[in-house]
């Protein structure tokens, strides 16, 4: 039953993700980019953590928590330069 639902959600994980992508590369306005590179982020972050289960490394985990805040402070650097136009 697990591995049903580690691969279920890594389908999903797929498929938001290329639907993600899809919004990165076609959104009208440069606001929506930034949100769909935050969401491509969030979901790269959910398949490392499905990784480091099924490899059973706790190493992956750090990956991902350092991951995570790299790309926070990415997108607000550049919510900041959409903002004020620099």
């Amino acid at each position: 039953m697990v591995s049903f639902l580690i691969t279920l959600a890594a389908m999903i994980a797929g498929t938001a993700f290329l639907l993600a992508l899809w919004r990165f590369f076609q959104g009208p306005s440069d606001a929506d980019r930034v949100v769909a590179f935050d969401t491509l982020t969030v979901i790269s972050l959910t398949g490392i953590v499905l990784i480091a289960y099924l490899e059973g490394r706790g190493i992956y985990l750090d990956v991902a928590l350092v991951y995570a805040l790299l790309s926070f402070l990415g997108v607000i650097v550049v919510a900041r330069h959409l903002e004020r136009g620099l």
